[in-house]
């Protein structure tokens, strides 16, 4: 007499025909799959704007750059995509070369990170960033940056000191040697495009940022606007004066940092690059009056004319001066 599957059997084999047929139609759908996207994989739900998928990472660095007197002329200033000009403490400016496209062999003197740092850098994704150290007070909140901090202590091999100049204004960086950040391109952080109409053609542009002066001369032959530092030119070594193609004045709102001061007793300012203010924008010849918004630390900076018109910036390589209003 034929064995008879017991109630409990049955459910057991109910269950494996069903995990089968699960499979079979699994296989037969994937076998035929036209390239549509499915749902995201865990993790991904919540994807930044510039981390779209037609739109990969790109490799970045970020370096700080001492930009005293004693510091000039600095090395590497004129393959970065986009330099920042930062107030620090005493009046003083401090620069942050951003580099993607080219990599130079050397860049430097380099200097000391600030809590402005961990705001400014979180709108290009994981970048690495190079510097000489920190203040302790500043260390803990640049831990809990997305940028990978690469100190002399962390790749040693990496920094040389240069006993033609004094310290601490000889430290340089070759940055082919340090670990590599990822991020969105400078392009999507700081869209380009046609300049929108309205602008008025000026030969030159002056700002002030604390005890510096910044004059940038327009070239029509070369369509860049020469960098000059309190009278000086900014050079780079082995290549000569350094231009921008657009050039950026950001008012910001500056707030008290973390209690940190230099020797004199000067507070160490922060400037904070969420939100919104006024911006000034040379490119092509012309000056362009409008305003800058950025709505949070994972998404770019977007700038409008006074008549509510993109304000894209040219092709070529960018000076953003953040300015305290």
């Amino acid at each position: 007499m034929p064995a008879r599957l017991s109630r409990g059997g049955l459910v057991v084999l109910a269950v494996l025909l069903c995990a089968v047929l699960g499979v079979v139609t699994w296989l037969v759908v994937s076998d035929g799959d036209d390239g549509a996207t499915g749902p995201a994989p865990p993790g991904n739900e919540a994807r930044p704007e510039f981390a779209a998928p037609d739109r990969p990472p790109v490799p970045l660095t970020v370096i700080k750059i001492d930009n005293v007197e004693a510091a000039r002329p600095q090395t590497g200033l004129d393959a970065a995509d986009v330099v920042y000009v930062e107030p620090v403490e005493g009046g003083s400016t401090r620069l942050a070369a951003l580099y993607s496209e080219q990599i130079p062999d050397v860049t430097g003197p380099v200097r000391s990170a600030r809590e402005a740092d961990v705001e400014l850098f979180a709108q290009y994704g994981e970048p690495t960033l190079v510097f000489s150290g920190a203040a302790p007070e500043i260390e803990p909140v640049l831990a809990e940056s997305s940028a990978r901090l690469v100190r002399p202590r962390d790749v040693p091999d990496a920094f040389f000191r240069d006993p033609a100049r004094p310290v601490p204004h000889n430290l340089y960086v070759r940055p082919p040697s340090v670990p590599q950040g990822t991020g969105p391109a400078p392009t999507q952080v700081l869209p380009r495009g046609d300049a929108p109409s309205g602008g008025r053609q000026v030969s030159d542009h002056v700002v002030r940022v604390g005890r510096d002066e910044y004059r940038f001369e327009f070239s029509p032959g070369t369509g860049r606007w020469r960098v000059v530092l309190n009278g000086s030119p900014v050079t780079s070594v082995g290549t000569g004066d350094v231009g921008a193609a657009t050039v950026v004045v950001q008012q910001v709102e500056e707030t008290a940092g973390t209690g940190v001061e230099d020797a004199s007793g000067s507070p160490s300012p922060v400037v904070r690059t969420v939100g919104s203010g006024d911006a000034t924008l040379l490119r092509d010849g012309s000056l362009f009056d409008g305003t800058w918004s950025r709505s949070s630390p994972t998404e770019g900076t977007r700038f409008t004319t006074e008549s509510g018109q993109a304000l894209p910036l040219a092709d070529g390589p960018v000076w953003v001066l953040l300015v305290p209003r």
